[in-house]
């Protein structure tokens, strides 16, 4: 009878310790599957969004316009960070060093994102491999306008005829900016000889060509789009494959005079190398159904920005595009 107790001891004893690891089990799961768990419930918390510009700027301006359609998407605050300095790159080496969790993300902007690590003096080891590319947000192209009463040349083939023959200036917003890169490829490209003139912004550019200190104003849609409309500026041509919306009796180069001169700025979202694929299809979703909220749209349209939702691998492909484009300069930048 002894013997017969202590076996039913026994084996109560160990029916317990299964029934107390089975609930353990389904209590405590493991780490792999913890974290399996988090990644499928992303996100759970704010999303920081570094821009690497002043508040204020045009990047940080679409930033700000598209973050509310995009916290509808994710369901959580996305908080707008300003790293400005370095040509965007205090914020992108911030983006580089933050965990690639996903709760870390920040626009991207060309060509200082590639000016900054092809210039040989930066010293910088990074580059589009560093990057995990999500979405871009907005191609702002790039246009050569005049003052309404220029008499020299009245359209972009007469522009372009009369600067192969005599020099002209050209603004530009410093040494390797988008402006200056595009009257170099128009001298190589053409054959013109554009010189130039490097200003503390596109403001200061336009104050100079409407006062006469300077022949072509070089910029983006969206600082035109005012002057233009205000008949201070005449917008010749746009420099990209189509024409843009804001100008549509505006030709393109490649329309004008049978070259493809394209320049425009990049601005995408980015964020560490090494985020989880999961993840990143998650953001890419959610940033195409904001971009593409009919009332955001419309609001950058009427900025004068351009909304483009090329995603992921593609999107490194047209950045790649562009570091082809500013390695061909390197000599002319004296690089």
């Amino acid at each position: 009878m002894k013997k017969i107790l202590t076996s039913a001891l026994v084996l109560a004893l160990s029916v317990g310790t299964l029934l107390g690891c089975a609930a353990k089990t389904s209590e405590t799961p493991k780490a792999g599957e913890q974290a399996k768990t988090e990644k499928s419930d992303y996100p759970t918390k704010p999303i920081k969004l570094i821009v690497s510009f002043p508040a204020g700027g045009g990047t940080d301006l679409g930033a700000r316009q598209l973050t509310p359609y995009l916290e509808k998407e994710l369901g959580v605050p996305v908080v707008i960070e300003n790293k400005a300095g370095g040509g965007g790159w205090v914020g992108y080496s911030q983006l580089l060093s933050s965990a690639p969790d996903g709760y870390t993300i920040g626009y991207v902007n060309t060509p200082g994102l590639i000016t900054g690590y092809v210039n040989p003096t930066a010293q910088r080891k990074e580059n589009l491999d560093s990057f995990e590319f999500i979405i871009n947000h907005v191609k702002d192209a790039g246009v050569i306008a005049v003052r309404t009463d220029e008499k020299r040349f009245t359209d972009i083939k007469g522009l372009v005829e009369y600067a192969k023959k005599h020099e002209l200036s050209a603004s530009s917003n410093g040494v390797a900016s988008g402006n200056h890169i595009a009257a170099l490829q128009m001298n190589k490209e053409l054959g013109t000889k554009f010189r130039s003139v490097h200003f503390g912004g596109t403001s200061e550019a336009i104050t100079g060509v409407l006062g006469g200190h300077v022949d072509v104003l070089i910029a983006k849609v969206g600082e035109v789009k005012e002057p233009a409309a205000d008949k201070q500026l005449k917008v010749l041509a746009v420099m990209m494959p189509e024409r843009v919306p804001q100008f549509p009796d505006v030709p393109t180069v490649k329309e004008a005079v049978g070259v493809n001169i394209e320049n425009y700025s990049i601005r995408g979202i980015a964020g560490p190398k090494g985020m989880d694929p999961k993840i990143v299809d998650k953001l890419q979703d959610a940033f195409e159904k904001a971009e593409k909220n009919a009332e955001h749209a419309k609001k950058m349209s009427d900025m004068g920005l351009n909304i483009d939702t090329t995603e992921g691998p593609d999107f490194k492909e047209m950045l790649k595009k562009e570091e082809t484009n500013v390695i061909e300069m390197k000599k002319l930048l004296g690089w």
